[in-house]
């Protein structure tokens, strides 16, 4: 699994998930995962959570590090969980820096204030996942918590920790799926 960290702020709309979006703008051909910093603002109908869309929800954010995740897959179910293993090693990145994260679902919370905002979808050729997490939390629609105020100043390197752990995830499950024989 490639992975990559992207210096320069990007804008995040929603439109970023698409299929080959990580190939057509950063040259990493297969599954991969990048991760950059900047506003995050995602419209009504960019929103891929029906639920959320009904109820006049959006995602907005002044500074957030997104991540977005690609396999060349066509399974929901299997990029949901995908999705909250992400999580998982967000979750267990934090907690080696002393923060106390709490997983429901496909968010973290720092006690009441929400921490992330995520989502997995399929398409045509693939899966695609986008992990959200605030960075800065003025004018964002719920109550939230950032990375910032939870002690986290150097984001490169977080991000690139998670992106780590996940990749390292992900090629020892299909090592694991390798080496067991059939019953």
């Amino acid at each position: 699994m490639k992975t990559l960290f992207i210096a320069e702020k990007r804008y995040y709309s929603g439109s970023e998930l698409a299929p080959h979006w990580i190939y057509k703008n950063y040259g990493l051909l297969g599954d991969a995962v990048v991760a950059f910093i900047g506003e995050v603002n995602v419209p009504q109908d960019h929103m891929l959570d029906i639920s959320e869309a009904q109820d006049q929800s959006f995602i907005y954010s002044p500074l957030m590090l997104s991540f977005i995740v690609e396999h060349f897959d066509h399974d929901l179910s299997r990029a949901i969980f995908r999705q909250r293993m992400f999580l998982v090693c967000v979750k267990e990145v934090l907690e080696q820096l002393d923060i106390k994260v709490t997983r429901r679902g496909d968010n973290l919370f720092v006690g009441r204030d929400k921490l992330s905002v995520s989502i997995a979808t399929v398409t045509s050729i693939s899966t695609l996942i986008h992990v959200g997490l605030n960075i800065e939390t003025r004018g964002t629609p719920v109550k939230t918590c950032g990375l910032r105020e939870l002690g986290v100043v150097d984001i490169q390197s977080f991000a690139e920790s998670v992106m780590l752990r996940y990749s390292v995830e992900m090629e020892q499950i299909y090592e694991v799926r390798c080496k067991v024989r059939s019953v």
